[in-house]
């Protein structure tokens, strides 16, 4: 392989367009152009001397050849991500960037206070917020800390359980108010998409042939409709508590209650400013928890 086809470059563009199957999407994934992704997958397959994606009018597709060097670009991918994670770990400096993951309901109303605190704490690191449902890669350094929410973590990582997302069913002061007669299967009710797969499931567990009304993949979006008096919710009781046009309407069973984990990859464990951040939100998301929980609205 020449130098131009070991540029790393080239290979993180062969991935994005392998596992996006689309030179749009490798580009937004990347954030870089879609020129920028057609001439590096151009170059790269010059350089090869062989064809790795049919163009086909739907997107990109892996030639038997792609197939086989995905497999090896991946290998190499693993062990540069293994490379970055060994020499990151061995970093004692309280300074640097520390990349957050975590779902919007946890981004907008359990961090942004300890964070406030935590940089007041800590000024010379830096923390990249990333907001989604996507489940980033800690192994491949796509981000360094999770805060996720599920009673079994992956394997791979380590970290600790720093709490417990109790729910409950919650509706608009308004729109209770003119429902007084609260049949639970008779009601206008907000769920969630298959991006919260676990707590749609115990929905349709918990009243088997309701349909939501309207369906978010957004938990924070979902609290909005609720207060808009779109319909019923089950929401995350330590932050529809905190609401004070919204009213605890019923209990739902404990089946629905979910483990809420901070994760690292244990080859970061011991990196100084990522340790900080870690041994920081611990505590403070464990009192946090801990004081609010499952309890009367005060």
């Amino acid at each position: 392989m020449n130098a131009q086809v070991a540029n790393w470059d080239d290979l993180r563009v062969f991935l994005a367009v392998a596992r996006t199957g689309s030179l749009s999407g490798a580009a937004r994934s990347l954030s870089v152009n879609h020129s920028t992704v057609f001439r590096r997958i151009a170059g790269f397959e010059a350089a090869l001397g062989v064809r790795l994606f049919e163009r086909l009018p739907n997107g990109y597709a892996l030639t038997p050849a792609g197939e086989e060097t995905l497999g090896i670009v991946e290998r190499i991918e693993a062990d540069v991500a293994m490379l970055d994670r060994t020499v990151t770990g061995q970093d004692l400096r309280l300074s640097g960037t520390v990349r957050i993951t975590a779902i919007d309901m946890l981004a907008f109303w359990l961090l942004p206070d300890h964070l406030a605190r935590f940089h007041a704490a800590y000024p010379g690191i830096e923390i990249e917020m990333v907001v989604g449902n996507e489940a980033l890669n800690l192994s491949r350094r796509e981000t360094d800390i999770a805060l996720r929410i599920g009673n079994t973590p992956p394997e791979t990582l380590v970290g600790r359980q720093v709490g417990r997302l109790d729910f409950a069913i919650y509706g608009a002061l308004a729109y209770c108010a003119a429902r007084p007669d609260m049949d639970l299967t008779q009601q206008d009710w907000i769920g969630l998409d298959n991006a919260h797969a676990p707590l749609a499931r115990r929905f349709e567990t918990f009243l088997p042939g309701v349909r939501p009304v309207i369906r978010s993949n957004s938990v924070a979006c979902t609290v909005r409709l609720a207060k808009a008096g779109l319909g019923l919710a089950v929401l995350p009781c330590v932050i529809a508590d905190q609401k004070q046009d919204l009213i605890r309407v019923a209990e739902v069973p404990d089946t629905f209650s979910l483990d809420l984990w901070l994760l690292t990859h244990e080859d970061l464990r011991h990196t100084a400013r990522i340790r900080a951040v870690l041994d920081f939100l611990a505590a403070a998301l464990s009192e946090t928890m801990e004081s609010v929980g499952k309890g009367a609205k005060a």
